[in-house]
């Protein structure tokens, strides 16, 4: 049998954009993932996971979703209920990436079923690492179902 290898994406889901570009640029500098969906808002982000719009590109695995709750339109914990709801995409790892130390958004979050929640940190290089060992993890080590490799 022939294995088949799937290319890989991750949805960022950030509204940011200086939070972003820093994600995307470590994700690419660590050689991880090169192909980074980012969108700005939970309704957004909804809209491409699903209703498979054009940014999920043919042929391509969406393996892992990163996102923030503080997000326009749609907040992350609806964005996060409405993942977990939907047959489609009820298995994608989602990892909260926020500023909210909140004791409830962190509780919240997990009643809904995010796989891990981890506050940003402050200091770029301190944030650069965090998104290289959840790209590493996430991206390289963990298997979904269906994977070949």
């Amino acid at each position: 049998m022939t294995e088949i290898h799937i290319p890989l994406q991750l949805m960022l889901v950030e509204d940011n954009s200086a939070d972003a570009e820093l994600t995307i640029d470590a994700l690419k500098a660590s050689r991880l993932i090169n192909n980074v969906i980012w969108v700005k808002d939970g309704a957004k982000a909804l809209g491409v996971l699903l209703k498979d719009q054009d940014e999920v590109q043919p042929g391509k695995q969406l393996k892992l979703a990163l996102l923030d709750l503080r997000l326009p339109r749609v907040d992350g914990l609806e964005v996060l209920r409405q993942i977990r709801a939907n047959p489609k995409t009820h298995l994608l790892p989602v990892v909260v990436l926020t500023s909210s130390q909140e004791e409830s958004d962190l509780v919240r979050a997990y009643d809904l079923g995010a796989n891990s929640y981890l506050v940003k940190p402050v200091e770029s290089e301190a944030f650069i690492k965090a998104v290289t060992e959840i790209g590493f993890y996430w991206m390289l080590l963990n298997k979904l179902p269906g994977e070949t490799r």
